[in-house]
């Protein structure tokens, strides 16, 4: 499609504001549920792997130890940070929607094959591509909520759609707490079986997506003018009924038209332009990972080999855990549009550092059972949720939207590398059943959320219920 605007020149539109101006609707719900789906899809595959290790341990599988299912994991994470990268620069250029559709079908058939993998080498091919899978669908599909969603509800939003990763959680605990009851399927097939129901969730969303919008933000600013103005008449005509004659009064913005934008430019934005908004989505993106990534992973490991939990039960302890992962964005998301960003973020990330400190010293002291165990972890992710969730949020909605997607997956993607060793790490802390060294790891985690927390009290901005030209300054009012 052949832009009706070149490069480099400045237009007045009223298309962005007509889209923060639109009530909540059915519509929006809509796209909440086609393209915030990827979370529950991610925590799918997480939890899958979290809940699979012990049985993947049994000689009737795979045969792994520890360290090979945490190895496995960072693979996992690894093709995430490609697949972020690659797509992320490709939905940028090419736009929101073409990639959708991509991304998911390449999660999709990866997933499947994954569940006939013959040899542990081969799983972890399968395992790199579903990750590139998912890496995709993160930078396109938070670009697009963001530039589809009301500014006033931005942030709850965000949260609670970033928070439903832990539906996908407690989705594959309940599947695999039938799929793996030998009673049921043998061991040989259940965790086979498994990958193939994520497969089968992946293509129903399939057909969900097909008729999601373009991002009229993104059209605007790649000169798409009349196609931006078409499609915000299709969604308004979706939101307010057929023959519906609204009309809102809102104020013209002047945006320039960028086209698509390379490295260089994205370097320059970041680092030149917006640097302390850089540091900060840095830090926070760091934190969040390795915390995830380190307690998560190997959550299933702790609970058999620390607490005496049959493989097969596993399930029953990741349920509640993940309750309290998605209550607390959910809960707490309005605050971030009201209390604000620069208040709600230094505190749920203090908070969840002081929390896993204490949780760490109470199983040090030997205090917790699996059953406390699980309450404490519940605890302290409730608000560690709500923390990495406004680290998502903070990427998506501080940079420009000629670069959005790009910048998401390079904060993603720097977070995750960081956050990747760390179930290698866990894996084989468990592996030597000291308790003292998993305490020693749960506090270097608590370290990096308390450091987060002070850099997010001096360098948040407030970004809560303004539009996304105003916070990044690519539009002034006509």
């Amino acid at each position: 499609m052949k832009p009706d605007v070149q490069s480099g020149t400045w237009i007045e539109s009223d298309v962005p504001p007509r889209l923060d101006a639109l009530g909540w609707s059915r519509w929006h719900r809509r796209v909440v549920i086609a393209l915030g789906i990827t979370w529950i899809l991610d925590g799918l595959e997480a939890s899958l792997i979290a809940n699979l290790a012990p049985t993947l341990q049994h000689a009737d599988t795979l045969a792994l130890s520890g360290a090979q299912i945490g190895l496995a994991n960072t693979v996992y994470l690894l093709g995430q940070v490609a697949g972020a990268l690659g797509f992320g620069y490709l939905t940028d250029r090419l736009g929101r929607k073409r990639l959708f559709l991509v991304t998911l079908g390449l999660y999709l058939v990866a997933t499947a094959l994954s569940g006939v993998a013959p040899t542990y080498e081969v799983f972890l091919g399968f395992r790199l591509a579903a990750g590139a899978g998912i890496g995709g669908e993160y930078a396109a599909i938070n670009s697009a909520i963001d530039e589809l969603v009301p500014a006033r509800v931005r942030g709850q939003l965000g949260l609670a759609i970033n928070g439903s990763y832990w539906v996908g959680v407690a989705a594959g605990a309940g599947l695999t707490l039938l799929i793996l009851d030998p009673s049921i399927l043998p061991m040989d097939v259940g965790w086979r079986v498994a990958f193939g129901m994520g497969a089968l969730l992946g293509f129903a969303i399939v057909l969900v997506r097909r008729d999601m919008p373009e991002s009229p933000r993104w059209l605007l600013n790649h000169g798409h003018v009349r196609a931006a103005e078409a499609t915000i008449e299709r969604i308004e005509a979706e939101v307010h009924g057929p023959g519906a004659d609204v009309k809102v009064e809102v104020t013209r913005v002047k945006i320039k038209v960028h086209g698509p934008v390379g490295p260089r430019h994205l370097l320059a934005t970041l680092f030149r332009r917006y640097p302390r908004r850089a540091v900060l989505g840095l830090v926070l993106m760091i934190a969040q990972a390795f915390l995830y990534n380190s307690i998560f992973f190997s959550y299933g490991l702790i609970l058999t080999e620390f607490h005496g939990v049959s493989a097969d039960d596993v399930g029953l302890y990741i349920v509640p855990f993940a309750a309290g992962n998605f209550l607390g964005p959910l809960l707490l998301g309005r605050r971030f549009d009201t209390v604000g960003r620069r208040i709600m973020i230094p505190a749920t990330y203090a908070l969840s550092g002081l929390l896993l400190l204490a949780t760490g010293g109470l199983f040090l002291a030997g205090w917790l059972n699996a059953t406390t165990q699980t309450i404490a972890w519940g605890v302290v992710f409730f608000f560690a949720s709500a923390a990495a969730s406004s680290a998502y949020l903070t990427v998506s909605e501080l940079f420009p939207v000629e670069l959005r997607g790009m910048a998401i997956s390079v904060f993603y993607a720097i977070g995750t590398l960081v956050g990747a060793g760390a179930p290698t790490l866990f894996g084989a802390i468990v592996d030597t059943g000291e308790p003292s060294r998993l305490f020693a790891g749960y506090a270097l985690a608590s370290a990096m959320m308390l450091a987060a927390a002070v850099v997010a009290r001096r360098l948040c901005v407030d970004a809560e219920r303004r539009s996304l030209e105003e916070i990044n300054a690519d539009a002034q009012t006509a």
